[in-house]
């Protein structure tokens, strides 16, 4: 299949591509584009306009700032699973990019452009709301900093205005005694998840201090384990995968379809939830 007929621009700074964007035609950013581009060719995307920011410096630089791990939003997700810097601080970033499509996907995508995309079978959409990053956006009006929690609106929606651009994503850093993991089921390695879980577990004396738990690819959007989080926090460690397991499915409405009903969903969450916080807790231990 091929894409329609489309203008292409490469800025070479961040106001110039908003100057773009904010203009009269219907223009989309191009980041990585390993998602923009199929839905190009199966046309299912019709912009007037691409917007490519490979051009931009700046943006594809990993570093810290006090208690965060800065990610430019150019920075392939190759780059940043295969990095001693994110492995050491954030690990978990590292653990779900592995789960990511296939290296050669993962060679050309990018953070930001996976994190803006907000598919919600995503890995790290996921993440990003279960540790509270907070996704950097320069728009018309400026610079802002949008907590991840208020990104994710719905299938393939956020909150960002139609002229802003991320420019980065902010991790907390792993702090003592932290473990982490991400989960899924996909049909096959490197399809979409059907479902999939992120857990980041804080332990101290064999007691759950903190827990972090998301699910994906059961809404239309990632979602947190509010219920379970709050239910292993002061949990002996060994109890906790159990937990989890019994609350993390609370009040979620589960995406149903003839393939995968929403039953089979909520009964895989349930397990992988499990997994995520048993693997988090053997991590931090």
């Amino acid at each position: 299949m091929k894409p329609p007929p489309v203008d292409y621009a490469a800025p070479e700074t961040l106001d110039a591509a908003v100057g773009l964007l904010a203009g009269d035609l219907d223009a989309k950013v191009l980041a990585g584009g390993q998602s923009l581009v199929p839905l190009l060719s199966m046309r299912l995307a019709f912009p007037d306009l691409l917007v490519d920011l490979g051009r931009i410096a700046g943006l594809d630089e990993i570093r810290e700032s006090g208690r965060h791990l800065v990610i430019g939003a150019m920075v392939r997700q190759r780059d940043a699973e295969t990095s001693e810097q994110v492995a050491g601080r954030c690990p978990l970033v590292v653990q779900a990019l592995r789960h990511v499509a296939h290296p050669q996907i993962r060679a050309r995508g990018t953070v930001g452009g996976s994190v803006a995309h907000a598919d919600p079978a995503g890995e790290l959409p996921a993440v990003a709301i279960a540790l509270d990053a907070r996704v950097r956006v320069r728009g018309p009006e400026g610079d802002r900093v949008v907590p991840a929690a208020e990104l994710y609106r719905g299938m393939l929606t956020t909150s960002l205005a139609p002229a802003e651009i991320v420019t980065a994503v902010e991790f907390p850093v792993d702090g003592e005694g932290s473990g982490s993991a991400c989960v899924e089921v996909a049909p096959r390695a490197g399809d979409f998840a059907v479902c999939g879980a992120v857990a980041r577990v804080s332990t101290v004396g064999g007691v759950v201090a903190e827990a972090r738990l998301a699910l994906f690819g059961v809404a239309d959007r990632p979602l947190r384990a509010a219920a379970a989080e709050a239910a292993l926090r002061e949990t002996p460690a060994a109890e906790a995968p159990g937990v989890a397991a019994a609350l993390a499915t609370e009040d979620v409405a589960f995406a149903d379809d003839p393939q995968i009903p929403a039953g089979y969903r909520r009964q895989l969450a349930a397990v992988l939830a499990r997994r995520a916080v048993a693997q988090a807790v053997e991590a931090a231990a």
